[in-house]
């Protein structure tokens, strides 16, 4: 579903990705972990088309992210780290304009919005204009739009922050059941023990490059996920 190719990125003379190989598997949630500054956000900034990269290619679904940017769009959604959305719009308005882009048909539309505002106890508040939400109530709101197209892969940065336990717990169990029906997830996080459970395959990147990456199994060994973690970024 996801496949990254020799793929590098510099900021003027800084190069922040260098050669980075991976791909994502159908049903697959993938876990890409690292330390501030380690080249995730970039990686995935450049895998929904908002940075270009002047080395390699990123693939959604056999599709180039560079030559067919539209038809990759279509059947992925992105969550970024910061909720950033039009505060002048109430809630239901903005979900409505995201599924008039993706041209979801109107009863669908419906029935998702309401099983997730539901879900995520949203429903009482999206006749309010946006600007009157915190920030975890814009997460909730993103993670609906992202949703309501049912697309096949999912990006999400940092997915985790401002949510309530519940609202965690809820997110979880909607990742599982996106990939149970064929989805893909690729996700970074510094909530390891997220990873640790949820994750089917995970990638470590140091400075740029990928350190270690395979099935979370394999990964771990024996050990936590946390004690890998630290001795291979500390000491790589």
């Amino acid at each position: 579903m996801l496949e990254i190719k020799n793929f590098s990125k510099s900021y003027g003379d800084k190069k922040v990705v260098d050669n980075l190989n991976l791909s994502v598997e159908n049903g697959e949630i993938f876990g890409f972990i690292g330390h501030n500054g380690a080249g995730k956000t970039t990686t995935i900034k450049s895998i929904v088309g908002i940075l270009d990269f002047e080395a390699g290619d990123i693939l959604i679904d056999g599709k180039s992210i560079k030559n067919d940017e539209m038809a990759c769009k279509r059947i992925m959604a992105y969550i970024p780290d910061n909720p950033d959305i039009y505060e002048s719009l109430t809630g239901i308005r903005y979900l409505n304009f995201i599924g008039d882009i993706y041209k979801v048909d109107a009863r669908l539309r419906e029935t998702l919005i309401r099983q997730y505002a539901d879900a995520f106890e949203l429903t009482a508040n999206l006749g309010d204009v946006i600007a009157s939400y915190s920030h975890g109530m814009k997460q909730k709101l993103m993670i609906i739009s992202a949703l309501i197209h049912q697309p096949k892969l999912l990006i999400l940065d940092e997915p985790f922050v401002g949510l309530d336990p519940k609202a965690a717990h809820i997110l979880k169990q909607l990742m599982r059941e996106l990939c149970d029906q064929g989805g893909s997830i690729f996700f970074s996080t510094h909530v390891l023990e997220v990873v640790e459970k949820l994750c089917d395959h995970v990638a470590i990147i140091k400075n740029g490059s990928i350190i270690t990456e395979g099935s979370i199994d394999q990964v771990m060994g024996d050990q936590s996920l946390e004690e890998v973690f630290l001795e291979l970024t500390d000491h790589e």
